[in-house]
């Protein structure tokens, strides 16, 4: 598959929200219970630039959007600036094609390019073996649980936290 990633852009809103809702529905990657619409994904991705982090597309030679990925702040304090959170988003049937592994290197590049020193996922469900397994596969390992923090389509569902170390992680001062 051919395969292109690259910064979003306000034009691939619409496909974006289409991806996230279908996991907002059906899924429990996220804790909303709603999907948001065009214009809330619009909002959050310019919050997202203008916090100086990257949002992330896949699109395939047709220009469809096959994904979403992008790192926004960890936490607001100011101790928190050298880390950042991480979302990856595959359009439901296009899964298990590297897309995800596409979206999570780019994304890793941009965010240290920036200087980041740690990625944190919180995966929502410890039973979302795709998201941990990408996680796992992109250099993160297992920093902890969360266990019955979220209900959802009728169940308890856990957060798992993983990190990754980016450019020389906290071996050195940034």
């Amino acid at each position: 598959m051919s395969l292109l990633v690259r910064d979003s852009c306000a034009g691939d809103v619409a496909q974006i929200a289409r991806i996230y809702a279908h996991w907002v529905r059906h899924g429990f990657g996220t804790f909303e219970l709603e999907p948001p619409d065009e214009m809330e994904i619009a909002s959050r991705r310019i919050a997202v630039l203008a916090s100086g982090h990257c949002h992330l597309v896949a699109e395939d030679r047709g220009g469809d959007v096959l994904g979403y990925a992008y790192a926004g702040p960890y936490r607001q304090r100011p101790g928190y600036r050298f880390s950042c959170e991480n979302s990856v988003y595959v359009a439901a049937d296009v899964g298990r094609r590297g897309i995800g592994r596409a979206l999570m290197a780019g994304l890793i590049d941009r965010c240290e390019a920036k200087g980041l020193r740690l990625m944190v996922a919180v995966i929502g469900d410890s039973e979302n073996h795709a998201s941990i397994g990408l996680h796992r596969v992109m250099g993160f390992s297992h920093a902890g649980l969360l266990p019955a923090v979220g209900w959802k389509h009728n169940r308890w569902v856990d957060t798992v936290f993983m990190t990754r170390a980016l450019g020389q992680g906290c071996s050195s001062v940034p």
